[in-house]
């Protein structure tokens, strides 16, 4: 981990605590030492990461024995380069994304899902078209730069036994595919809400498949980096007990969750509320069914390996990561 020493101290002092900040990446001594400075994970302003703050402002990291300072980096690519050079220690993202993290060899581990998509994300399509074989030859505007929405639509047209090239692909952010669909430019958008709202209230559109019917598959979790986890895994695990307290908490206590939640997201609590119902957070048994075991693995796996094949195919990455080489299911059912 990066450091920064104050050097009020001098001559074999001070190099004892260079020694022990590169130390802390080495596996040299065997030991697991104990991380200095609060843990920084980088997070953005999406619903599905807010119980972090109620964590956070409820104590509860603290309680589990973790000094944990959220780092705001809206951008995912960001939150990467932010990791790869030491300056936090994990961020949350979608699990395809870490995948790509792992293929630009930086060292991460999954080690806690945090929630999936329950109908936040859509593919709306105009009424002729009634089944998902049906799009193809049809024009279908989606974000082919990566991301959550990408490698979902992938997945379905691999479980359908279809492939890009059945359909043609009109290439904008999915905010634009929403709005495209809507103004009667293309035949069908993998976008999110609001847009799938708005596209049930057009004339000729509808909602061909949400995100509801595909559990597990649109998912967010936390990487670490690895040198971090080896080195102190009762930080670790009190990350995940914090979060799995925070998420009890707001099921027992739900207007006071909502109020902190939403206001950490920048929402009014009608506004968040509304959204809610859009994600489904992972708590214990969700992490445990999710990560299952090494004789069982769990879904993750599948859609781990699944996104490194598909990113690897339309040459979004160069490397092939292997699941196993970047989940960490250890801390989950702890």
């Amino acid at each position: 981990m990066k450091k920064f020493f104050s050097f009020l101290f001098v001559g074999v002092i001070s190099l004892a605590l260079v020694l022990s900040g590169c130390s802390s990446n080495s596996s040299s001594t065997g030991a697991k030492n104990t991380f200095k400075g609060p843990v920084k994970l980088g997070i953005s302003s999406w619903i599905g990461f807010a119980p972090m703050y109620l964590a956070e402002q409820k104590g509860f990291f603290k309680k589990h024995g973790v000094n944990v300072e959220l780092q705001t980096i809206q951008s995912a690519a960001d939150r990467r380069t932010a990791m790869a050079a030491n300056r936090i220690q994990g961020f949350m993202t979608t699990v395809d994304t870490h995948v790509m993290t792992a293929a630009a060899k930086i060292p991460v581990d999954q080690v806690l899902a945090l929630d999936t998509s329950s109908g936040g994300d859509g593919i709306v399509a105009k009424n002729s078209i009634k089944t998902f074989q049906d799009l193809k030859g049809k024009r279908v505007a989606i974000d082919t730069s990566g991301g959550a929405s990408y490698f979902w639509f992938m997945y379905m047209l691999d479980q359908k036994g279809m492939s890009l090239s059945d359909v043609t692909l009109v290439n904008m952010s999915a905010g634009d595919a929403g709005a495209a669909f809507v103004g009667g430019k293309v035949d069908a958008a993998v976008t999110w809400q609001p847009w799938l709202t708005k596209a049930e209230k057009t004339s000729f559109g509808h909602v061909l498949l949400s995100s509801d019917k595909t559990p597990g598959l649109i998912v967010d979790s936390l990487g670490l980096r690895k040198d971090f986890i080896k080195n102190n895994p009762k930080l670790v695990q009190g990350i995940v007990d914090a979060w799995y307290e925070a998420l009890s908490y707001a099921k027992s206590n739900p207007d006071d969750a909502n109020k902190i939640m939403a206001k950490s997201m920048g929402q009014t609590v009608s506004d968040f509320t509304a959204e809610e119902p859009d994600v489904t957070f992972y708590d214990k048994a969700g992490n445990v069914k999710y990560f299952g075991t090494k004789s069982n693995p769990g879904l993750i796996y599948d859609v781990t390996d699944k996104a490194a094949t598909f990113w690897k195919k339309v040459k979004l990455i160069n490397v092939q990561p292997k699941a196993s080489d970047l989940i960490d299911g250890s801390f989950v059912g702890k």
